[in-house]
């Protein structure tokens, strides 16, 4: 168990376990903030148009992407904020992350918005995140 960081699901707040109510961190230690993320590819080329599924991949592989850059994996989440366009299938969306949160021990917080628009018109999801890396 990491002593830098803790995840509490309360009493008295729903235990999902997709995700963390609350997350702590304590100590000595990197904070990574990750900008929103959509689903460009290194190229600069949109991945899955019209398909909240492909994009909600596309980004999970840019955020492990961001991750691996600071020397961090997923189990170093703390949060995540998810942007979705109105009208969108949340469930395809979160079945699509679930390939890369799905077997944490410890999932992070999420907050999740459903938005009118976002910065490109082809942008159906938009996810940022933070994460902790301790020092040892």
């Amino acid at each position: 168990m990491n002593k830098h960081l803790k995840y509490i699901n309360p009493e008295g707040l729903f235990k999902n376990p997709a995700f963390s109510q609350i997350v702590t961190t304590q100590g000595s230690g990197k904070t990574i903030y990750i900008g929103g993320q959509n689903s460009v590819n290194s190229h600069g080329e949109i991945v899955g148009k019209g398909d909240i599924a492909e994009q909600t991949a596309q980004i999970m592989k840019n955020i492990q992407i961001a991750l691996t850059a600071c020397g961090a994996t997923y189990d170093n989440l703390v949060k995540l904020t998810i942007h979705i366009v109105q009208g969108q299938d949340l469930i395809r969306g979160f079945q699509a992350s679930q390939k890369y949160l799905g077997n944490l021990k410890n999932p992070p917080a999420i907050t999740g918005f459903f938005v009118f628009a976002l910065t490109h018109p082809d942008y159906l999801v938009e996810i940022d995140a933070i994460a902790f890396v301790p020092e040892i």
